[in-house]
């Protein structure tokens, strides 16, 4: 590897020593990019220059007469010429067109003889010759020529036989039209007497039944005599149903009211049980009042002697202010209250318990306030007056909830902890719900002053709000029982001993004393609040009692009674009311709407029978004697005439003739003219002829460069003195070939990329894809040089020249001859133009890999040749340099 890269330091090094030399590697590196270059700028876009190629036209035409109608098709192909500049049209006289084509001034000429309109239209009168059109050609001035001209003379007769087909087919379908207009007009009288015949033939069947059932009708029409008769007697009958629906009509209007009884039976027999029970416990209620007003008696005696033993502790307080001055005495003396104070601490726990029990029942009187104010047909002034105890009742009872939370408070101050947080917030709840339910009674009570009726919304929140303070409630109850006494006894225990300690912590006993005091005066806030509700209770006793007492009077057998009955009779309304109160409503219904028409009708089929009767038995007299005679010859020509216009429709279809007739005469005829439209789909679409052609010119620059390169520089190294081996000198010198080779390939795209401006869509593979090719290439040239020679630079050229005929690179490969399409598979050329057509176009991965690697075996067998055939030829080729050398010509 050493020695071939010193060989290639060694070329450059030379090169760059002698200014020719890099002259000369430079014009080796442009030259073929001027090839390329210059190439593809001249057939850039030759087709759309046709304009240039010039066509002398003349016409002799003299026209022509059609039933009144003057045709001069040439002067007509001349006018549109002048508007055509796909070629360079020239209007000439005849002399100087065909002398013009024969000198080379025009590329051809056409001629329209004087009878070509004569001829054109012979067809109308009956004479069928073929029109001519005189094309002139030199094909001496130009290969190409020839061949646009071709197709601009093509382009005129098929003009003009377009022209001629349209112009032609639009007078046949002007007077087709003429005789549509009277076929349309006669078309729907036709359509409607082929449809009504059908139809008419359809209704056979059932017109034949119909004949049986007017023979019936005879047969049967004495029993329908009499019964027509006693139809007409009804009519003295009517005053009778109406009476009758009346009396329905009303019993419909009130089946509302019976069905929503009916409705709350089912609600009534699930509660039954439950109406026992309360019975029974009323009834053991009135047998027990009297234990009820003793509990009442001893629970506001307890209230009273609790209130006397709180207000005692109360005003045996000492003051904090003994506490600096008195010391020790203080001591003493707060021992001597707190033993006495123990019977007021142990009424806390139960007053706190009764007034919590109270509460309850505030929630229990908003509950019902709640389901009075919801129910229907509500007593305003009841609900007045049970809004104004409520609010009391509930403005008391959130008064009572403040001195609980401040007397809980308090007992927090002595022990912390006493009472949880969570229990605090069960407590801040219930006064809440009270707080809320309070402002919603006095909004109530508001909207009943202000506008008689309660505020729904209002109505709806009272019901939420009591039944969450219920909630509320029920948690305070069981958390106090099982938690909130047992801590609230401990702390009372605390407080009462807490004087042993006071001697070693007085500067406690400020905060401990105010504390304290607040204990005693909330607890006697909530007895009093008690002894207020007891009290209150007390008073209600006698009328609670009187009516005890009254409702528990024969309950017991009252209740069986009422029991027997919705057990039994029950179930039986229930299954059977709906389906009467259908019943009911659609009779009723039926009276409302349709027995006045039903009435009328009477009276109308009444006059008719007693009218139309006689006229009818003589009409089915005469209807069933046409039945007899006349229906079987009418059915036989109905169907003989509908068989008829059937096997017309089969031969001759009415629409179609009415289609064809008709339409749009332009479109028509345009059709007849160009039947067919030519939908073209370019698939990767190159914008000009230069751009499509540069693979070739790329492609053959890049093997014309190789030539060059093995045509000025040495494939032989100087070795100097130095010994290389044969693959060095070959891979060393072959460097310096393929790096000209790569700067002649990069050259030559750039330019045509960013100086003509050629189309590419793969611009970075058109370069990558160049490179390789010029890799290839020079490999296979430097290898026929290395190895042969002189021969091999031959070689080298008749192999370009099999590659111009048979790479497709111009025309298709297709178009050439059999020879040429056998050596297209193995020409390098092939596989290089398509490689450099994907990359300008779009490349498909598939076409492109295929032609890279076929490239680089190309390039792999020019090594093996140089690989196995140089050492073996060498001394060969050798010898036939010095011959060549000796007739002083040859070098």
């Amino acid at each position: 590897m050493g020695g071939i890269l010193r060989i290639y330091r060694n070329d450059w090094r030379n090169v760059f020593k002698v200014p020719v030399a890099v002259f000369l590697i430079a014009a080796l590196v442009v030259l073929p990019s001027v090839y390329d270059w210059f190439n593809v700028a001249a057939v850039w876009d030759p087709y759309s220059n046709t304009s240039g190629i010039k066509i002398a036209v003349t016409s002799l035409d003299e026209g022509t007469t059609v039933k009144d109608k003057s045709f001069n098709i040439g002067n007509d192909v001349m006018e549109s010429l002048r508007n055509n500049k796909s070629l360079g049209w020239t209007f000439v006289d005849a002399e100087a067109a065909h002398n013009g084509v024969k000198r080379g001034d025009y590329y051809a000429s056409i001629v329209i003889p004087a009878d070509f309109s004569k001829r054109m239209t012979g067809i109308l009168e009956g004479r069928i010759v073929k029109p001519e059109i005189e094309y002139t050609v030199n094909e001496k001035i130009n290969a190409i020529a020839p061949k646009i001209t071709d197709k601009g003379a093509s382009s005129i007769t098929t003009q003009i036989s377009e022209n001629f087909t349209e112009t032609i087919s639009e007078t046949v379908f002007t007077a087709l039209k003429q005789i549509d207009s009277k076929f349309q007009s006669e078309l729907p009288i036709i359509r409607k007497v082929e449809k009504g015949l059908f139809k008419l033939e359809a209704s056979l069947p059932e017109i034949e039944t119909a004949g049986q059932h007017v023979l019936k009708i005879e047969e049967q029409w004495p029993q329908i005599h009499a019964s027509a008769t006693r139809i007409s007697k009804l009519e003295n009958k009517l005053p009778e149903v109406e009476k009758a629906g009346l009396a329905l009509e009303k019993i419909a209007e009130h089946w509302p009211q019976i069905a929503n009884v009916a409705d709350h039976l089912g609600e009534l027999q699930d509660k039954l049980p439950k109406i026992e029970q309360a019975a029974q416990l009323i009834v053991q209620l009135d047998n027990h009042f009297g234990e009820v007003e003793q509990i009442m008696d001893k629970a506001s005696e307890g209230l009273a002697e609790a209130n006397k033993v709180v207000n005692t502790a109360l005003t045996a307080l000492p003051k904090a202010d003994k506490i600096v001055t008195a010391g020790n005495d203080f001591v003493l003396e707060l021992q001597q209250f707190l033993e006495k104070s123990n019977a007021a601490f142990e009424a806390v726990p139960a007053a706190l318990k009764q007034n919590i029990y109270l509460l309850q029942n505030t929630e229990n009187a908003v509950v019902q306030l709640a389901e009075l104010l919801q129910g229907e047909d509500i007593d305003l002034q009841a609900v007045r007056e049970q809004l104004e105890s409520v609010s009391a009742q509930l403005v008391s009872g959130s008064n009572v909830m403040d001195h609980t939370l401040s007397l809980l408070s308090a007992l927090n101050t002595f022990s912390p902890g006493t009472v949880t947080n969570a229990e605090i917030g069960t407590l801040k709840a219930v006064n809440n719900a009270l707080s809320r339910q309070t402002s919603l009674v006095n909004s109530l009570a508001t909207d009943l002053q202000n506008e008689g009726q309660p505020d729904p919304s209002n109505v709806k929140q009272l019901g939420l709000k009591s039944g969450e303070g219920n909630v509320a409630i029920s948690k305070l109850i069981s958390e106090y029982e099982a938690a909130t006494i047992p801590a609230i006894k401990n702390t009372l225990e605390q407080i009462s001993t807490a004087a042993e300690t006071t001697a070693t912590a007085l500067e406690q006993v400020p905060d401990r004393l105010s504390a304290l005091g607040t204990l005693l005066e909330e607890t006697m806030a909530a007895i009093e609040f008690g002894q207020s509700s007891l009290a209150s209770l007390q008073q209600d006793l006698p009328a609670i009692r009187e009516a005890v007492h009254t409702a528990a009077s024969g309950v017991a057998d009252k209740t069986q009674s009422f029991g027997t009955f919705v057990r039994d009779t029950l179930p039986l309304i229930q299954s059977s009311l709906p389906v009467a109160g259908e019943k009911i409503q659609q009779a009723a219904n039926f009276v409302r709407q349709d027995l006045p028409a039903v009435e009328e009708r009477v009276h109308q089929i009444s006059d008719l029978i007693r009218t139309g009767l006689p006229r009818a038995d003589k009409g089915v007299a005469v209807a069933a004697d046409m039945v007899r005679n006349d229906l079987p010859i009418l059915e036989d020509s109905i169907r003989k005439a509908a068989a008829t216009i059937r096997q017309i429709k089969d031969e001759v279809d009415l629409g179609e003739i009415a289609e064809l007739l008709g339409g749009d005469i332009k479109s028509k005829s345009d059709f007849l003219a160009n039947p067919v439209v030519l939908k073209e789909n370019k698939l990767y679409p190159i914008p000009n002829y230069g751009s499509a052609m540069t693979p070739f010119y790329v492609v053959l620059s890049l093997w014309v460069g190789g030539t060059l390169l093995i045509s000025l520089l040495r494939t032989g190294v100087d070795t100097e003195g130095i010994v290389y081996k044969r693959y060095q000198l070959y891979f060393g010198r072959l460097l310096t070939f393929l790096t000209v080779g790569i700067l002649q390939a990069l050259v030559a795209v750039l330019g045509n990329i960013f100086i003509l401006k050629c189309y590419v869509v793969d611009k970075v593979w058109f370069v990558l894809f160049a490179v390789l090719i010029s890799i290839v290439f020079v490999t296979i040239v430097f290898t026929l040089v290395s190895v042969f020679g002189n021969v091999g630079k031959g070689i080298a050229i008749v192999f370009m020249v099999l590659q111009f005929s048979s790479s497709g690179g111009t025309f298709p490969i297709s178009t050439t001859g059999h020879f040429f399409q056998m050596l297209n598979p193995f020409m390098p050329f092939t596989y290089a133009i398509s490689l450099m057509r994907e990359a300008v176009g779009g490349i498909l991965p598939e076409v492109a890999i295929r032609d890279c690697l076929y490239l680089i075996l190309f390039g792999v067998i020019a090594l093996l040749l140089a690989l196995t055939l140089k050492k073996p030829l060498e001394r060969y080729i050798e010898k036939a340099a010095e011959q060549a050398e000796e007739s002083k010509l040859i070098s």
